[in-house]
This record gives structure tokens, sequence and C-alpha cells, in this order.
């Protein structure tokens, strides 16, 4: 209400008049929602201001303007600033005065303002001004928010009662009606009984003080109860039909939610399938890669194996090279041997004798040799058939690849098909495949590298025996040149080089054959790794081959949720068409329950009109056996009196007959 101050105060200070002091104090003092100014004497200024005010105020509930003494200037102002109010509900104008100005001003305003619930106009004599009070009451007939109007004591004749009568025809919304302290009068009060079947909305009209027969005030009476029958009527069927609406809006609020549950979780159902396929593209994704990666695993083995195989001819060429080195040694030897014993025929027979020994050993030799040619015949076979072994491994790779094309073939044409379903486990077989690789990566490594040394050790021992070869060589040369000066040196030291040379060549024997067997258990291993890949592709296929049947197993699952989906679909469906045609039965059987109700209102005026009648009848019998009972009443104290008087009589004739009896003098003085 501060706020509501300042603007009286700077409305009036506009104006040029000074605000009212009390006015500013009981706008202090003045709760939140009530603008109480009862018995203040309020100027032209200070309603225009006042006028304005209410024109936009919407915090004020209740306005009590009682006993102001209000102008007709001053209530024009007001009323014209209450008329575009929205928010005032509660009007009090008790004891204003208000003249023929101030009633059609409160015509317009009831006219035009839509929220004012309550009006109380009473000590304003607004009766005596009929055209007035007829423009008054034309603004109560077009009213429809008004549900309680006070005009005791305002001098309404019976014409203002017509006019109130006819009001009343027209208005739908007035409930509470005081009209007493008024001169409504005989003609007044039954243009009022004749109003009140068109209305059904007034339950209660005051005419107390109207001089106003009994009958049109019993008939009033009758009216009004039939009314109030009427609207606790209408309030519960009112309260029925909300409960009834309250009920369906439910049970369609529990469909709407079911359905929209259903629709949530059909969308999850959607996002989860779409997430699976996205993580089976993904899956499939990984395991074309880990299939590329394997191909390219296979290949590098193939490489691998190539390179091996050409480590194998690079090998065999130098133990062929070795063979011939071996051949021209012996040639070399033979010849040795030959030149000897041409020598040794021109000697004396002792030289014979050590030429014999000689050629003994060298047959021993020779045999030595024939054993060394049969034992690397025997490693050139083993070279031959192990290159045939290899040639068969190679083969069986060209095939196993053929066949892990062929697969990966098939496999890409069911990818497309399966690729909603294999990238959980695909990160799982990644990690074992990246552990399977390192595993692979470093035990080729590890071959490699062996293979590198040996094929070094190979060099090594083909360097020193080129070496040795190239020392034989100056040794015979030198021996041919000291051979006619110091021969029987040349013989021992022919006799010590020939055991050292057996000696050298049988440990390059050695080293052959243990070269040979290094050879052979690195292609011993080289098989292992093939067979170990062969059994790791085998293990992928299955692996596939499983992915593949779980892929079909979710094809399968998802076939049957979209089955179930439909199904559950289609029967929420017919659950939904069922409410509806029971809601749909349930708003005929709505229908059907407001017919009855109207036939009960029917029976109801017609059971009220005989029971106010036989109400009457009661009354009237009533009143006589009243009247019967008042005068059995008087005749029964008619009887008690003269009761009384007889029993007094006989009371005073046995005292008088006692008192003159002979017993009273034997009786004892008392």
């Amino acid at each position: 209400m501060e706020e509501f101050r300042r603007s009286y105060s700077r409305l009036c200070k506009e104006s040029g008049a000074e605000p009212q002091e009390a006015v500013l104090q009981q706008l202090h003092q003045l709760p939140r929602g009530r603008l109480d100014l009862a018995t203040q004497s309020l100027t032209v200024d200070t309603c225009r201001a006042l006028g304005k005010l209410l024109h936009d105020e919407t915090m004020l509930k209740e306005l009590v303007l009682s006993d102001c003494m209000l102008s007709e200037e001053g209530s024009t102002l007001l009323f014209q600033g209450l008329c575009a109010n929205t928010t005032v509900q509660r009007l009090d104008l008790k004891g204003n005065n208000l003249r023929a100005t101030g009633a059609e001003a409160l015509g317009k305003l009831l006219r035009q303002n839509k929220s004012i619930q309550s009006l109380t106009l009473e000590w304003n004599n607004l009766g005596m001004w009929e055209d007035a009070f007829a423009t008054f009451c034309g603004g109560v007939a077009a009213n429809s928010t008004l549900r309680q109007l006070d005009l005791r004591n305002n001098q309404i004749s019976h014409k203002g009662a017509e006019e109130l009568a006819l009001a009343l025809k027209g208005n739908t919304t007035l409930q509470q009606l005081d009209l007493r302290w008024n001169n409504i009068g005989l003609l007044g009060g039954r243009a009022l009984v004749n109003c009140l079947p068109s209305n059904r909305t007034l339950w209660r009209l005051d005419l107390a003080g109207n001089n106003i027969p009994g009958d049109v005030l019993r008939a009033v009476e009758q009216a009004m109860n039939h009314n109030q029958d009427r609207l606790t009527a209408f309030r519960e069927n009112q309260a029925r039909t909300n409960i009834l609406n309250k009920e369906v809006q439910h049970l369609q609020e529990e469909k709407s939610k079911q359905f929209l549950d259903l629709m949530e979780t059909i969308d999850k159902q959607r996002d989860e399938m779409a997430r699976n396929s996205r993580a089976s593209a993904v899956r499939v994704g990984q395991l074309q890669e880990a299939l590329n990666e394997r191909q390219s695993i296979i290949n590098a083995l193939k490489a691998k194996l190539q390179m091996t195989e050409a480590a194998l001819a690079l090998s065999e060429q130098k133990a062929q090279d070795l063979g011939e080195l071996l051949t021209t040694a012996e040639q070399e030897r033979q010849s040795l041997s030959q030149r000897q014993e041409k020598e040794r025929k021109l000697e004396q027979q002792e030289a014979v004798d050590r030429e014999s020994k000689l050629l003994r050993d060298l047959s021993a030799a020779n045999e030595k040799n024939l054993l060394l040619r049969s034992q690397v015949d025997e490693l050139e076979r083993k070279v031959k058939s192990q290159q045939e072994q290899l040639f068969l491994t190679r083969q069986e790779l060209t095939n196993s690849s053929a066949e892990l094309k062929i697969r990966a073939i098939q496999a890409e044409e069911r990818l497309d098909v399966e690729k909603r379903r294999a990238k959980q486990n695909m990160e799982d077989l990644e990690k074992l495949h990246s552990k399977e690789v390192d595993h692979m990566t470093r035990h080729l490594e590890e071959s490699e590298r062996a293979m590198q040394e040996r094929i070094q050790r190979l060099e090594a021992l083909r360097l020193s025996l080129e070496e040795e070869l190239s020392r034989v060589k100056a040794a015979v040369l030198s021996e041919r040149g000291q051979a006619e000066e110091e021969l029987i040196k040349a013989r021992n030291q022919a006799r010590l080089e020939e055991q050292h040379r057996l000696a050298h060549l049988e440990e390059k024997i050695r080293l052959l054959a243990q070269a040979r067997d290094e050879a052979q258990a690195t292609c011993l291993q080289q098989k292992q790794m093939v067979a170990e890949s062969q059994t790791r592709a085998s293990q992928l296929n299955l692996q596939m081959e499983g992915q593949q049947r779980r892929l079909e197993e979710l094809q399968q699952e998802l076939s049957n949720k979209d089955q179930e989906k439909v199904a559950e679909v289609a029967r929420v469906r017919v659950e939904l068409q069922e409410q509806m045609g029971r809601m749909q039965a349930d708003l005929v059987a709505q229908e059907v329950l407001r017919e009855k109700v109207a036939a009960l209102e029917r029976q109801l005026k017609v059971v009220g009109s005989e029971h106010r009648e036989a109400l009457l009848d009661r009354e009237s019998e009533n009143a006589s056996l009243r009247e019967k009972l008042r005068l059995k009443d008087a005749e029964i104290s008619r009887i008690r009196d003269e009761e009384a008087q007889r029993a007094s009589f006989l009371q005073n004739a046995v005292l008088a007959y006692v008192q003159g009896s002979p017993l009273r003098a034997l009786s004892p003085p008392k």
C-alpha cells in the first residue's frame, strides 16, 4: 500500500489539490489487498485520484467506501476507474446517499466490470429515481460475475421491484439478493415471484419489511428452496462429473504414460539395436583388419621361406664348391702320389718298402676319401630330400594360402551380412593376435639371427678352406722345388703333411656335418613354424566360424525381438482401442446419467410441489389440531379448577364437621 499512497499523493499534487490527511493515514495503516476508507468524507479530487489509481491497480481485492458521503461527480469518477479494474471482488458503498447519476454510473459499472462478486448498496435511496434505477437493473441483468447484491433501505417501490424482476430473468450468476426494508408491496412481490421460475441461480431472497403478504413470501420461500435443492443437486452432479472427468483424465494419463513408456522402451531397444549394429560393424572391421594383418604375416612368412630357400640354395652351392675343392685336392694328391711313386721306383728297395707303406696309407686315405664322398653324396641326397620337403611345404603353403584366400572371400561375403556382431570379441582376438604376432616376430628375428650367424660361420669356413688350399698349393710348390734336394726330408714331410691333411680333412668333414645338422635343424624349425602357422590359421578359421554362428544367432534374436515388438505394439493398440471404447461407453453412460439427472430434477420439481401442497395441508391440519389442543387445554384447566374448588369445599366441610363433632372435646389440646 505504500506505493498506492505515494501514487495518490502524486496525483493529488498534479491536479493542484492537497491530499487528505485522513485518507493518507488510512492508506498507511491498511493491510495488503484491502482498502478501507469507511466514514471518510472524500472530496472530488480524492475521488478523481482514486479512480485513476483503481484503473490500473492489480493487487486490490476489496474496497470499502461506506458512509463516505460521495457526491455525484465523485461517485462517477470512482465508478469510471472501477470499470476497467480486474481485481476488485468486493465493493461496499453503504450509506452514501447515491442519486440518479450514481445509479446510472453503477449500471454502467456492472455492465463493464468483470471482477466484482459482492456489491453492498444499503442506505442509498436508489429506488427514488425510477429511470436511473431501471438503468442500474439493466446493468445487473447484463452482469456475469456478481454473486451477492445488498439493496436494503433503498426506497424501492413496486415499479423498482418489477425492474429487478426483469433483471433477474436475464441474470444467470446472482445467488443472494437482500431487499429488506423497502416499499415493494404486493405488486412488487408478485412480480418477483413470477420472475423466479425463470431464474435458477438465485437461492436466497430476503424480503422482510416490505409489506408483502404471507402467501407471496411463502411462494418466494418455496422458489428459493427449490433453487437451493436444484443448486445442491447441480453441485452434486457437477462434483460427480468432475470425479468422473478426473477418473477419465487419470485413465487417459495412465494410458498415455503406458504408451509413452512403451515408446520409450521401443526407442531404447532401437538404440540398443543401432549400438549393437555399430559395434558389430566395428568388430567386423577389426576382424577384417586382423585378417589383413594375418594375410600380411603369411606373406611375410612366405618371403622369409623364400629367403631361407635362397639361403639353403647358397649353402648347397657352397657345399658343391667345397666338393669341387675336395675333388681338385684329391686329384692333386693323386698326381703327387703318382709322381712320388715314379720317384720311388727310381730309388732303392728301401724306398719301395716305404712307398708300399705310403701306398697302403694312401689306400686307407682313399678309402677315407671314398667314405667322405659317400657321406657327401648322402648329404646331397638329404639336401635334395629337404629341398623336396621344402617344395612340398611350399605347395602346402600355396594351397593353404589359396584356401585362406577362398575363406577370406567367403568371410568378406559373410562379413557384409554379419557386420553387427563381432567387434567385442575382436578386441580380445586383437590382443591375442598382437601377442602372437609379437611372439612370432621375436621368434622369426631369433631364427633370422641364427641363420645369419650360421651363414657367417659357413662363409668363415669357406674362407678358411680357401686359405688352406692356397697354403697347400704353396707347400706343394715348395715341395716340388725342394724334392730333388731333400727327398728323404720330403718323404718324411709328405707323411707328416699327409697325416696333417687327413686330420684337417676329417675336421672339415666334421664341420660340414655340423653345418648340415644345423641346416636340418633350421629346416625342422621352419617346418614347425609353418605347422604352427597352419594351426593358427585353422584356429582363426574356427574362431571365424564361431563368430559367424554367433552373428546368425544374434540375427535370429533380433528378428525374434522385432516380432515381439510388433506383437507388443499390436497388443497395446488393441488395449488402447478397448480403453477408448470403454471411455466412449463411459461418456454415453454420463450422457444417460445427465438425462437421468434431468428426469430426476423434473421429478424433484413435481415431488417438491406435491410436498409443498402436502406441507400446506399438514400445516392447516396442525393449526386445527393446535386449536383443538388449545381448547382441550382450556377445558382441562377448567376441569382442574372445578376439581380444586370441589376439593377445597370438601376440605372445608370436613374441617367444619370435625370441629363441630363431640370428638373435638375428647381430643387433646395441641
